[in-house]
């Protein structure tokens, strides 16, 4: 394992490392962009036509891939347990460069074996497949996961601040994204994420993350270091298998599984849908802003509010909204 005094040590700072952490949590978030469905539809027309597929047959491969690769999550937790933070985000985000920099090559490897629809649709699903796995699920999973650790008292408002910040990273990949492909092409942008995902943001990550404040010699929210009650901060968390077991666990799971369904086929399709509503490229892009200045309001309101507040209120009512909106379509 590395040093946690390697290249330096955060209890040494004139500050709380936590903050550090927290800007590594948000990067790392942004840094998936290239396996979230957000990085990838802007690829959507060029996939199809350089591809020789249809629609149809594009959605079929990354819903494949999607699904398939969130059978391996709880594999890549595991990892997370016995790796940490450091390690995983380091590693993740190299891989997620390596399955972008293949997604760009796919109509030349499908050219030179054969060029089959079939050919075709599985070196889709793996290149799909891949971002999916180690952008969405793991990258986002650790970047996540590494921050509760650093704070405690406060834990909803640094999630809520983090939640700003992504959900207008998030609103400006397309546009940013699209811009990328106008300037260097649809395989120059790919290239472009790929570099930054391996060389960029993998490095920062092995030299900033640390997994816990406890092994740095600090306590959860920059509180005086005490050894005696240094991580007692928290309840005893479930075991897996009481997790399982738990009607609420799967209420929640199954809730928010039906937000990011519906959330993944409306970005993924927004250029089409729009088509089909007579507007154009540009506006569909543009739909993403307002939606990140209604949803980081209302992120940052509710995080603010979870820090002393139950969590049912506010699963209902972001079910009883989830069911309103297509309605007001």
């Amino acid at each position: 394992m590395i040093s946690v005094n390697w290249p330096f040590s955060p209890k040494k700072l004139p500050f709380f490392y936590g903050w550090v952490v927290w800007v590594i949590s948000t990067l790392g978030f942004l840094f998936s962009i290239p396996g979230q469905t957000m990085g990838m539809a802007v690829f959507t027309d060029p996939f199809i036509e350089v591809l020789g597929i249809t629609r149809t047959e594009l959605s079929i491969t990354y819903l494949f891939g999607t699904m398939c690769s969130s059978f391996f999550l709880t594999r890549a937790g595991r990892w997370y347990d016995r790796y940490g933070a450091r390690i995983m985000i380091t590693l993740s985000s190299f891989a997620l460069g390596v399955m972008v920099f293949y997604i760009s090559i796919v109509d030349l490897i499908a050219d030179f074996v054969g060029g089959s629809v079939a050919i075709t649709f599985a070196l889709m699903f793996l290149g799909y497949f891949g971002v999916r796995f180690f952008g969405q699920g793991v990258l986002c999973s650790c970047s996540r996961n590494v921050l509760p650790l650093w704070f405690v008292k406060r834990r909803g408002l640094v999630s809520g601040i983090r939640g700003v910040f992504i959900s207008f990273g998030f609103s400006l990949a397309p546009l940013v994204l699209a811009s990328l492909i106008l300037e260097f092409g649809w395989r120059g942008a790919l290239w472009f994420m790929a570099a930054i995902c391996c060389f960029g943001f993998s490095l920062v990550a092995i030299v900033f993350v640390r997994d816990a404040p406890e092994p740095c010699g600090l306590v959860a929210d920059g509180e005086p270091f005490d050894a005696e009650v240094s991580g007692k901060t928290e309840v005893v968390s479930r075991t897996l298998h009481d997790a399982r077991r738990s009607p609420l666990f799967w209420v929640y799971s199954a809730s928010l599984g039906m937000h990011a369904m519906f959330g993944t086929a409306l970005t993924f399709h927004i250029v089409d849908i729009f088509a089909d509503a007579g507007r154009g490229r540009d506006e569909a892009f543009s739909y993403f802003f307002p939606a990140a200045i209604f949803s980081t309001t209302v992120n940052m309101l509710a995080s603010w509010l979870v820090d002393t507040q139950p969590l049912k209120p506010f699963l209902v009512t972001m079910l009883l909204a989830f069911s309103l909106g297509p309605m007001g379509c």
